[in-house]
């Protein structure tokens, strides 16, 4: 058994029979066959077949008919118009339940097969819904609503005609829910509502029950009120707990649904942890959530650090779930929060602190940043923050996490990036984050790089003298290409050193290179821009043009002499680029100038070439002409030279000396004849030399000195000469080979002139009122001195005095200034004079006092004072003496009768140190080691030591003394005595006393 084919002729409705719109030969069988299928069984139902005969008029039944093109006529049917199979007649009716799917059949019969289309009166099909089956003799719209009904006609059509069947669609409903019951939880006292509403059609009707009891039938209850499809519950007490079941139906189906209502009596209760801690962003919103729990629903309050006012509008908002959101954050609104939940049953509260902290901002953003490659960059960030957060401070690099490596190092507030490299470009981003908040800043750092090398050089348009060299650019890293140089290499003179060729804008990338004759050129390209220039591009491939004679000469020809009996002839030799052939040589010419003589050459291959037996120092006319093996260079032109020079052989004549100052004399002197001079006149030369001075046994330096008068000059000066001497002066004629004979020697004396500055000016301060003034001689007096010149001023800040002028003898080299005003500076210039005027001046300053501001630092400075006068000093040897009588009658009162060993005299003297400390104190002290002696004050304030014979040491215990503030003594003398010693040991000797210090406070 096989299927049966269908197509538009033959069809299978939707009931299950088999259609044909019109017979063929071809549909007689036998064996027509119906099989039902049930799925839920598994078992299928076979009808008895059908047979099926086709009744023709044609004579013969010839398969070939089928192929006709007009098989009816063929066949001796007649054609007619279309007629409904099914449904029948020309109209019917249809309904349909809501959200089921919509079937609609049209089968016609007619010859030729008729087709069929669909149609909806009053508007379109619904696209989106609607599918044609069967050859589109089915019409089906899924998912079908209320807006699919209406009325629908399918047209059937052939050639013959056309026949309309009309179908009317009405859409009904099984109930829907609009508002399914839902289950309630309500508290004691409370109002509530189940609704139970559906839509249908027809209108479903609505029938409740509690308990599974019809509601009618049930106990009744005041605090319930069924009004149609809702139940109002009212002052809900406990006894209204119950399950509340909805049927809605009508004839095509119905709805049943469930609801619990509930009734909880529980006192209000926190759901969150106590006592939460809230940091919050200044001027940010945020809100305080306190979740609770109760029923009745309690009421919730808001209170702020325990007051009575409650919290709601202006800047708080109070949620019906009981959170509490300030819209924005003040300084001011940092406490503890407060919320109570209350209803009849009770009350429940909890707090929440509230911290404010300031906001992370970035007030110093990195700036975006163009550096060139290998450069030092800094990106700044510097943050402002709440210090009770920790800060963290990170960088992003084009939105991602940057690895800081070898070369960058992150700072506080900066990011340092060493040598930047091409890779370093891009977005830097700083994130400056604490626990509640964070802060962006971004920049742009732009590299500028070397550009890269130019790529793929091509040679093109070759010709003798030129080629087209072409390029393609690399990049320029961000830095436009100003330049391209373009050098050139050839393998026959320098093979692997590369020259400049030519140079060209960075806005070309081809260029017509000019050639010179019989080089092997090889190419290469570099690219420059601001930042600097590319690597080389790789060379090109060779080219090499033909060879020519030379189309010029060498340069720079020289003729010179390198003895007095020859010339030597030098030349630049010509480079690659100018050979234009090979075995590049130079013909050299030369004759006498004056003779006119035939030319004498000579070929050679180097660049020179030396010319013997000459005359001295004659002109020659010289020529030096460039040749290959394609011929000669142009005709040269000629060049002067001279032979070799030979010593001057005359002296200059009638020299003349004139003194003009103390430093300087004027020379005048005839010149020599040239045929002397043999050779180029160089310059007349003066040579000079210091025989003495004038001043008594003042040793002076012979040196020769020279000074020279370049070209044929007859007058000079000499200069920087020592005054107040006896000086000795020749004359020379110089030429290129040296010097000529000297002229006859001229002495003459130079005056008197002021001294050189005085040397080693010294200024020390002893004290608060003395200053002490030394000096040396001037190195170079220049003359009889006369004495000496001291200006000095007092100053104190921009405050200065007046001006005070001393003399000196000569022999006078020590000053002494009386001081005036204790906390001024002075300022010292000191000079030497001669009968002629005063020398260079030295200037010099006193130094500043320590502590010069502080009245502590006067006083110790006038105690220093104190400490130099030699009435102090005197004073303190005659208390060293009565502490030493004291201490020998204390010696002999506690050894009476016994022997007495004395130790070795010792005498070691004071340092060469200044007692004096920085805080004008002295300290005079006696150890082991130093014995207390005698000292008096020197003119510059150091004590010196005096002899001494005996050492307390050998004969006391030891002892303190010191002076107060106004210089009073404060004596103080401690005799111990060994009781020990005293008792028994007549042989010990005598305990020494220990630093005994005499200090002054």
């Amino acid at each position: 058994m096989e299927p049966i084919t269908q197509d538009k002729r033959v069809s299978q409705g939707h009931n299950g029979d088999l259609y044909f719109s019109n017979v063929m030969l071809q549909d007689m069988q036998t064996d027509y066959s119906c099989n039902a299928r049930f799925h839920f069984t598994h078992t299928i139902q076979q009808k008895n077949p059908f047979t099926l005969k086709v009744l023709t008029n044609h004579p013969y039944n010839d398969s070939s008919l089928r192929n006709h093109p007009d098989m009816y006529s063929a066949r001796g049917v007649a054609e007619r118009t279309p007629s409904f199979m099914y449904p029948q007649g020309t109209a019917s009716s249809q309904m349909v339940l809501r959200g089921m799917d919509l079937l609609l059949e049209c089968i016609a019969s007619g010859v030729p097969t008729p087709d069929i289309a669909w149609y909806k009166k009053g508007g379109d099909l619904p696209s989106d819904k609607a599918k044609f089956e069967n050859f589109n003799k089915a019409l089906r719209i899924t998912n079908v609503s209320e807006e699919d009904s209406g009325e629908y006609f399918c047209l059937a059509s052939n050639k013959m005609g056309s026949i309309r069947h009309t179908i009317s669609v009405r859409v009904k409903a099984a109930p829907y829910w609009l508002d399914e019951p839902k289950n309630l939880i309500l508290a004691p006292g409370e109002d509530g509502r189940l609704v139970c509403r559906a839509n249908g059609n027809p209108k479903p009707t609505v029938q409740w029950m509690v308990n599974g009891e019809p509601l009618q039938s049930a106990p009744p209850n005041p605090n319930r009120e069924v009004a149609g499809d809702t139940i109002i519950f009212r002052d809900t007490q406990i006894s209204s707990r119950a399950v509340y079941q909805c049927n809605t139906s009508n004839e095509h189906g119905y709805l049943l649904a469930n609801a619990f209502v509930s009734v909880l009596d529980v006192p209000p209760r926190m759901l969150s942890p106590r006592n939460q801690l809230i940091r919050v962003i200044l001027y940010n919103r945020t809100r305080l959530d306190c979740p609770f729990f109760g029923s009745p629903i309690p009421t919730l309050r808001w209170f702020k650090n325990g007051q009575g006012s409650n919290l709601d509008g202006g800047n708080y908002h109070v949620y019906e779930n009981g959170s509490l959101e300030i819209k924005m954050i003040r300084k001011e609104d940092q406490g503890i929060y407060t919320c109570v939940a209350t209803n009849i049953l009770g009350k429940a509260e909890n707090q929440v602190r509230l911290e404010v902290k300031d906001p992370t901002r970035i007030y110093r953003m990195p700036e975006d940043q163009v550096a060139k490659r290998g450069t030092t960059v800094q990106l700044e960030c510097r943050v402002k923050h709440d210090p009770s957060l920790k800060l963290t401070v990170s960088w992003l690099k084009d939105d991602e996490p940057l690895y800081i490596g070898n070369r960058m190092k992150k700072e506080d507030d900066s990011l340092i990036i060493f040598g930047v490299a091409e890779r370093d470009q891009g977005s830097y981003t700083c994130v400056a984050s604490t626990e509640l908040d964070q802060d962006l800043a971004k920049a742009y750092l732009t590299v500028l790089g070397r550009p890269d090398r130019p790529r793929d050089l091509e040679l093109t348009d070759l010709a003798e003298r030129s080629v087209r060299l072409t390029w393609i650019p690399g990049d320029d890293n961000n830095s436009p290409i100003t330049d391209y140089v373009v050098q050139f290499e050839e393998d026959q003179f320098q093979p692997g050193v590369w020259h400049d060729h030519s140079k060209y804008p960075g806005s070309v990338n081809s260029a017509v290179l000019r050639l010179s004759p019989y080089v092997n050129y090889q190419f290469r390209v570099i690219a420059i821009n601001e930042v600097g220039s590319s690597h080389p591009s790789l060379p090109s491939e060779r080219y090499r043009t033909s060879g020519a004679p030379p189309e010029s000469n060498p340069g720079d020809v020289k003729g010179e002499g390198t003895r007095k009996n020859n010339m030597e002839i030098t030349w630049t030799p010509m480079n690659a680029t100018s050979a234009f052939g090979p075995n590049l040589r130079y013909i050299v010419k030369w004759r006498r100038r004056e003779t006119r003589e035939a030319w004498n050459n000579v070929t050679v291959w180097g660049s020179r070439y030396v010319v013997g037996q000459t005359p001295v120092y004659v002109p020659y006319e010289i020529r030096v002409q460039a040749e290959n093996d394609f011929g000669k260079g142009p005709e040269p032109e000629s060049v002067i030279g001279y032979s070799g020079e030979d010593y001057p052989r005359a002296a200059p004549t009638e020299v003349k000396v004139r003194v003009m100052n103390s430093t300087a004399i004027s020379l005048q002197w005839n010149r020599v004849y040239s045929d002397t001079v043999q050779g180029q006149l160089r310059e007349y030369r003066a040579y000079y030399w210091r025989e003495s001075s004038l001043l008594k046994n003042l040793w002076v330096s012979q040196k020769r000195q020279q000074a020279s008068f370049p070209g044929d000059r007859l007058r000079g000066v000499v200069s920087r000469l020592f005054p107040y001497s006896n000086y000795k002066l020749e004359m020379v004629v110089v030429n290129g080979r040296g010097d000529g004979p000297r002229s006859e020697t001229k002495e003459f004396t130079t005056p008197e002139g002021v001294p050189s500055a005085p040397r080693r000016f010294r200024v020390r301060q002893p004290n608060l009122e003395t200053i002490n003034l030394e000096w040396d001689h001037p190195e170079h007096p220049n003359g009889i001195m006369i004495g000496y010149t001291l200006k000095y001023v007092a100053f104190n800040g921009t405050k200065v005095g007046k001006q005070i002028v001393e003399n000196f003898s000569p022999n006078q080299t020590k000053f002494t200034v009386q001081r005036t005003d204790p906390v001024s500076r002075y300022r010292f210039t000191l000079s030497a004079r001669t009968q002629v005027g005063s020398g260079e001046a030295v200037t010099e300053e006193s130094p500043a006092p320590p502590n010069e501001a502080t009245p502590t630092a006067a006083y110790t400075n006038n105690q220093a004072d104190i400490a130099t006068q030699g009435w102090f000093i005197g004073l303190m040897c005659a208390i060293a003496l009565l502490v030493l009588i004291l201490l020998i009658v204390c010696f002999i009162k506690r050894s009476r009768g016994g022997k007495y060993p004395v130790r070795e005299k010792k005498d070691v003297p004071l340092g060469p140190e200044d007692p004096k400390e920085e805080d004008g104190s002295f300290d005079y002290s006696d150890e082991d080691n130093k014995p207390l002696q005698g000292s008096q004050t020197s003119l510059d304030g150091t004590i010196k030591q005096q002899e001494s014979d005996d050492s307390l040491v050998d004969y006391g215990e030891g002892g303190e003394g010191q002076f107060n503030e106004d210089g009073s003594f404060i004596g103080q003398y401690t005799v111990k005595k060994d009781k020990e010693e005293t008792e028994g040991n007549e042989s010990s000797e005598a305990t020494s006393p220990v630093n005994a210090i005499y200090s002054l406070a």
